[in-house]
């Protein structure tokens, strides 16, 4: 299997509750929330060089590399591991940005997966989530890859398998900021916290998600939409939203009945991330 014209999954997740219990001396939020990752996302190619130049076959618009948590991710690793290697990242972008399903961290998990694999320098995963938590709370979750209930900011995750459900998930066109929503003095910080054993989908909420219908009228109503089929919820601070069904037509059926302004996809909910299950089955292959 060539390496170099691999292409490696990004996947999104869902946070299919959010609950704020308080904030931090730091600012940061105490939160609690169940992520899933979905069989969906974004895909990158590693093309391995010897010069140590990291950079992106093309720039990502709008984003110049010194922000980009691609480049950010593949020359924090290769500080950490003192790798001589570099690498020409291409990436193939589906996930919408600042839509809450976690594309800018998952491409950085990816990156730290993959060139951890690519360059051999043998991270483990701890070592690895915790440089992906230096780059953004939600990058963790996608370095170990699985379902799992969250405490603290994000990143202490307890495995929480759950039901393999079919999501429709709607991207309203707005980017929403994640610092904004958090900034707002109203935003409910109280939530008493739950343990993993009491998740369940119709007892618990987002407390985000109020005060993201209020400032995005059309987050608000791609909601109201998807409401008239099937449970339904924002995702981490929006703006995608998501309905869940046991049944994939009836999934494939709702998306193609949307409102045609509404970007989005149908994906399946999975227990162990893309990227987790290809990084397996190449590590049994070079055995």
């Amino acid at each position: 299997m060539d390496t170099q014209l691999m292409r490696w999954p990004a996947p999104a997740k869902l946070n299919l509750f959010l609950h704020i219990l308080g904030r931090l001396p730091n600012g940061y939020h105490q939160l609690q929330s169940l992520f899933q990752m979905l069989d969906f996302g974004d895909e990158l190619t590693f093309e391995i060089n010897p010069n140590g130049m990291i950079c992106m076959r093309e720039p990502l618009a709008g984003v110049n590399d010194e922000d980009n948590l691609i480049i950010r991710a593949a020359r924090l690793l290769q500080q950490r591991s003192q790798s001589p290697l570099g690498v020409t990242i291409g990436l193939t972008k589906r996930l919408p940005m600042g839509g809450g399903i976690g594309g800018g961290s998952s491409d950085a998990a990816t990156t730290l997966l993959a060139l951890n694999y690519l360059w051999q320098t043998g991270l483990s995963e701890d070592e690895l989530a915790e440089l992906g938590l230096t780059l953004g709370a939600d990058v963790p979750v996608f370095i170990r890859g699985r379902t799992a209930f969250a405490n603290g900011v994000g990143e202490q995750l307890i495995p929480l398998p759950q039901p393999e459900y079919y999501y429709v998930v709607l991207a309203p066109n707005c980017h929403v900021s994640t610092a904004e929503v958090f900034g707002y003095a109203d935003l409910p910080r109280n939530t008493q916290p739950i343990g993993p054993e009491r998740y369940d989908f119709d007892t618990t909420r987002n407390d985000c998600q109020e005060r993201v219908f209020a400032l995005y009228p059309e987050v608000a109503n791609a909601f109201g939409w998807l409401l008239e089929y099937a449970p339904s919820r924002m995702t981490g601070t929006g703006a995608c939203v998501f309905a869940r069904f046991t049944d994939r037509q009836q999934a494939e059926e709702c998306f193609a009945a949307r409102p045609t302004h509404l970007g989005g996809f149908v994906a399946k909910g999975v227990n162990e991330s893309p990227v987790i299950t290809l990084l397996a089955t190449l590590q049994e292959k070079s055995k």
